[in-house]
């Protein structure tokens, strides 16, 4: 498993080194995008529209737009020295029931492992975390961007879940026409709840499948068995831009825009 991230949990004055892990994994076809006339995988391509060339990540610079069309810059080095010193540190700021967060502040999920076998430090944190039965709710820094998350245990290992801050989750005061509370009968009530009493169980994951992806996966198949496929031409090489062919086209472009000008 490709370790993303390496550094430790800051508790209290321990600190307990872990390397970071993806802990899922979106399980789906992924499609290239052809052109249709000549099924050619289409390019993504950095351009500047009043430049008109393409242009190197060198010369890409981020701006905050704070108006239609007006925008503040900002270099790496300043947004990075406004981050906390601590860059590699996941730091447990509070201790809380796992049942008092809505899941709807869930995001990502990570798997924490230890940087050594023998870290007694991990083991005393993940077992104080089962007999409490408590989460801890931490702060780190991922992809230049301060997270706020939580440190939990999953079977016998620790992970982090980042989580939305308050303000990252809508208000339902912007959902429209939510239903007021109508009128319900008591039988209406009652044939609800026992409803939902039959139709539960046990939340057991393997029982659910994407049968999307499966059906997908099937017609593909069945494609390739048919040979219903086609094959990408050759991409041609770029054509090299002479330097003397390139001022002379934009010459010749400016003597037209000239000229438009004094006949407009």
């Amino acid at each position: 498993m490709h370790t993303m991230w390496k550094g430790f949990i800051s508790f209290g004055l321990v600190n307990i080194p872990v390397n970071m892990y993806a802990a899922t994994e979106e399980k789906r076809l992924r499609f290239r995008y052809l052109h249709r006339k000549c099924q050619t995988p289409i390019q993504t391509v950095r351009k500047c529209p009043k430049c008109e060339q393409e242009i190197a990540w060198n010369e890409v610079v981020r701006g905050y737009e704070y108006q239609d069309g007006h925008y503040v810059l900002m270099e790496k080095d300043e947004l990075d020295e406004l981050l906390p010193d601590s860059k590699k540190a996941i730091e447990i700021l509070d201790f809380v029931k796992l049942d008092e967060i809505d899941p709807i502040y869930f995001n990502k999920t990570y798997y924490l492992g230890a940087q050594e076998k023998s870290n007694k430090a991990y083991v005393l944190l993940r077992d104080a975390l089962k007999t409490t039965g408590k989460i801890a709710i931490a702060r780190v820094i991922l992809r230049s961007k301060q997270t706020l998350a939580v440190v939990r245990v999953y079977q016998n290992c620790l992970v982090m879940e980042t989580i939305f801050y308050p303000d990252e989750v809508r208000s339902i005061a912007q959902i429209p026409d939510l239903p007021e509370a109508p009128q319900l009968t008591e039988r209406e009530e009652t044939m609800a709840v026992q409803l939902i009493e039959q139709l539960t169980t046990t939340f057991q994951p393997e029982n659910y499948q994407d049968t999307y992806r499966e059906m997908l996966e099937e017609r593909i198949q069945k494609k390739i068995h048919h040979e219903q496929v086609v094959e990408a031409p050759e991409s041609k090489p770029e054509k090299v831009v002479d330097l003397m062919e390139a001022l002379q086209a934009s010459l010749n472009k400016v003597k037209e825009d000239k000229l438009k000008e004094k006949t407009s």
